[in-house]
């Protein structure tokens, strides 16, 4: 039996299918562009929490032995007692795993003593997004409000 040539057929041509995912990739791809500046908004508010987890072990460091680490000590005076001097008299590991934190960008945070910005007090801050130091979008806890710092 011969089948006749007007009789339809069922599904897709191979051309509805690339239109089809083209538009879903066109949404994908402005769902992404504007998902982008929630990522980079979620990285500025983890640097901000581990500032002001630092700031705490800074102040308590300085509320036990009356004066914060030297630049050259660094945090890392907050994870293993300092040689040089001025050495704590009381000192206390302020990370219990014996890590100081990291930013969003793998860098280590910066820490200066008496600050730049901060100068009764200390500077601490991120390189951000460029990881260079000392360029506009570094993040520091000069930019916390007056009374965070």
């Amino acid at each position: 039996m011969k089948i006749p040539n007007n009789t339809l057929r069922g599904g897709f041509t191979l051309l509805e299918m690339i239109l089809v995912v083209s538009i879903i990739a066109l949404l994908l791809g402005v769902a992404i562009n504007k998902m982008g500046g929630a990522f980079d908004f979620g990285k500025e508010v983890r640097v901000k929490a581990d500032l002001q987890a630092l700031t705490t072990a800074l102040k308590m460091y300085n509320a036990q032995n009356g004066f914060y680490p030297t630049t050259e000590q660094g945090l890392k005076a907050l994870i293993a007692a300092p040689t040089t001097d001025p050495r704590p008299r009381q000192w206390h590991a302020a990370f219990d795993d014996g890590k100081l934190p990291r930013d969003p960008w793998d860098n280590e945070y910066g820490y200066a003593f008496p600050g730049k910005h901060n100068s009764k007090s200390f500077d601490l801050f991120s390189a951000g997004p460029d990881r260079q130091p000392n360029t506009p979008d570094d993040l520091g806890n000069w930019d916390a409000a007056p009374d965070q710092k």
